[in-house]
């Protein structure tokens, strides 16, 4: 695992490593809006994570997933803050991120 002081720095980290697509949580699902393509939690690994703390707040905190797929042979990033997906999504893919965390 790489090294990252912040959330910016980590993005351009993996992005130099192939990490091209920007992924978004939904109910069920990871999805990619520029290819139009949805992932449910068994299609993508979870190949690195990295959290970063808010420096005044804490509720500024994040995680940034590194995702990898073999559908489409994709790799992209999943970017969000600590426990705001836990209300919104099912319980397989809350499971899939909770390893990670």
């Amino acid at each position: 695992m790489y090294i990252y002081d912040t959330l910016t720095a980590a993005v351009a980290g993996l992005e130099e490593r192939g990490y091209e697509y920007d992924f978004t949580l939904t109910e069920d699902f990871i999805e990619c809006k520029a290819i139009d393509i949805q992932l449910m939690p068994e299609e993508f690994e979870i190949d690195e994570f990295y959290r970063f703390e808010g420096m005044n707040d804490p509720d500024d905190s994040a995680v940034i997933y590194a995702i990898s797929s073999q559908v489409g042979n994709l790799k992209g990033v999943l970017i969000d803050a600590y426990g705001a997906y836990a209300e919104n999504i099912s319980a397989e893919l809350l499971d899939k991120l909770k390893m990670h965390q």
